[in-house]
C-alpha cells in the first residue's frame, strides 16, 4: 500500500484541490475558535458564566438552524455569490458584539446565523472535484477534512483560551472572525472549483432526496454521534473533578484528540476495499465497545487508554457518513445535506450536554459515560439498518 503521505500529497496534488482545501482549512480554525472566544468575551464583560452559556448557547442554536439553509442558497446560487454576502453579514455581526452595541444574546445569535459551514462547502468541492472515475479518493478527501476539523478543535480553543486568560478576551473573537472572512474570502475567490449549479427543476426534483431514509439515517447517525460528543464532554469533567484533579480533564481530552487524529490519517490512508456501510456498522460496533468499560472503569490511567480507543473509531464514523452522505443525495442539494448533518451533530451535542449533566448530577461521572454508550450503540443499531444497498441517484 502506499504510503499515507504519498496518498495525501497525491489528492492536494489534484488540480485545484489545495487552492481550495487550504482557505476553508483556515476559516475553519477560526470558526473552532468562535465559540469558546464568545465565552470568554461574555464572561469578561459581565463576570458570569451563566450569561456566557446563554450567549453561547444562542450562538450554537443559530449556527444550527441557519447553516442548512445557507446551504440550501449555496446550491440554488453557487458558493462564489453567497458565500462573501454571508462573511460580510458575519463581520457586521461579530462587530456588533465586540462593540457591545446590542445585547450579547442577540449579538450571539447573529453571529452564529451567519456563520459559514466551511466544512461542507469544501466537501462539496471534493465531491464535484473528484467524481467519475476519481471517486474511490473520496474517503481520503474527506479523512483530510476530518483531520483539519479536529486539529481545529485541539488548536482553536486553545488559542483563545491563552488570549482569555492575558486578559484579551476580545482578541480571540477578533482573531476568529478574522480567520474565517479571510479564509472564506480566499474560497469564494476559487471559482474553478465551484460545484457546478443545477436547474430550479432538477432542484425541485432532488429535494425530495433530503426525506428518504438512505439520507435520513445519515443525519440520525450525525445526531447521535453529536450525543456521544456532548456526553463525554460532560462525563470526562465530571469524572476529573469528581477525583479532585480538575486539570486531569486537559489530559484526558488530549488523550482521545490525539488518538482521533490517527485514526483519521490511517483510515484515509487505508485502500478503501468492501461497503462503506459495512465499515460504518464495523466502527459503530467498535465504538460501542470501546465505550463500555467506562461506564464501570475508575482508575485514570484505564480511563485515558479507554478514551483513547474510542478516539479512534470516532474519525471513521465521520468520514463515513460523509461519504454516504454524498452518494444518498443528488449534486443539486449535496451542500445542505451536508449542513443538515452538521447541525444534526451541533444539535445532539447541546442535547446531551443538558441530558448528561443530570444523569450526572444523580449517578455520578459513570452514568454520563452511559449515556455516551447508549449513543454509541443506538449508532450501531442505525448504521446495521442501511446495510442493504439503496437505489443510485444521479449526481
Amino acid at each position: 500500500m502506499p504510503s499515507a503521505s504519498a496518498n495525501y500529497r497525491t489528492l492536494l496534488r489534484t488540480s485545484g484541490a489545495a487552492a481550495f482545501f487550504l482557505p476553508a482549512a483556515v476559516g475553519r480554525l477560526g470558526i473552532a475558535m468562535t465559540g469558546i472566544g464568545i465565552v470568554w468575551l461574555v464572561h469578561a464583560r459581565t463576570g458570569s458564566y451563566a450569561a456566557a452559556g446563554l450567549v453561547t448557547g444562542g450562538f450554537a442554536v443559530a449556527d444550527a438552524v441557519a447553516g442548512p439553509q445557507l446551504g440550501r442558497l449555496v446550491d440554488r446560487f453557487g458558493q462564489v455569490r453567497v458565500l462573501p454576502c454571508a462573511l460580510v453579514a458575519h463581520a457586521g455581526a461579530v462587530a456588533l458584539l465586540l462593540a457591545g452595541a446590542v445585547p450579547d444574546l442577540v449579538a450571539g445569535v447573529l453571529v452564529g446565523a451567519t456563520l459559514p459551514q466551511l466544512g461542507a462547502l469544501s466537501a462539496a468541492r471534493w465531491s464535484a472535484l473528484l467524481s467519475g472515475e476519481r471517486g474511490a479518493a473520496l474517503p481520503t478527501a474527506f479523512a483530510l477534512e476530518a483531520l483539519v476539523n479536529g486539529g481545529s478543535y485541539m488548536a482553536g480553543p486553545a488559542l483563545v483560551s491563552v488570549l482569555g486568560a492575558a486578559g484579551h478576551p476580545n482578541a480571540g473573537v477578533l482573531l476568529a472572525a478574522v480567520l474565517v472572512v479571510g479564509g472564506g474570502l480566499a474560497l469564494a475567490a476559487q471559482r474553478l472549483t465551484m460545484p457546478p449549479l443545477t436547474g430550479h427543476a432538477e432542484r425541485r426534483h432532488a429535494g425530495r432526496a433530503l426525506l428518504r431514509p438512505a439520507f435520513l439515517r445519515q443525519v440520525a447517525l450525525g445526531l447521535t454521534l453529536g450525543v456521544f460528543f456532548g456526553a463525554m464532554q460532560v462525563s470526562v469533567a465530571a469524572y476529573a473533578v469528581g477525583r479532585g484533579t480538575p486539570d486531569a480533564a486537559a489530559l484526558l481530552y488530549f488523550s482521545s484528540n490525539c488518538t482521533n487524529l490517527v485514526g483519521g490519517w490511517a483510515y484515509g490512508a487505508w485502500r478503501h476495499n468492501g461497503s462503506p456501510r459495512r465499515h460504518q456498522a464495523a466502527a459503530a460496533a467498535c465504538l460501542t465497545l470501546a465505550s463500555l468499560p467506562l461506564t464501570v472503569l475508575d482508575a485514570p490511567l484505564a480511563i485515558g487508554a479507554t478514551l483513547a480507543l474510542t478516539g479512534l473509531a470516532v474519525p471513521v464514523l465521520l468520514i463515513l457518513t460523509s461519504v454516504l452522505t454524498q452518494s444518498s443525495v443528488p449534486r443539486a442539494v449535496l451542500t445542505q445535506a451536508f449542513t443538515w448533518g452538521n447541525s444534526a451533530s451541533a444539535a445532539g451535542s447541546a442535547a446531551a450536554a443538558a441530558v448528561a449533566g443530570r444523569v450526572v448530577d444523580a449517578g455520578g461521572a459513570h452514568g454520563g459515560f452511559g449515556v455516551a454508550a447508549g449513543a454509541a450503540g443506538a449508532m450501531t443499531v442505525l448504521a446495521l439498518g442501511g446495510r442493504r444497498r439503496p437505489r443510485e441517484l444521479s449526481k
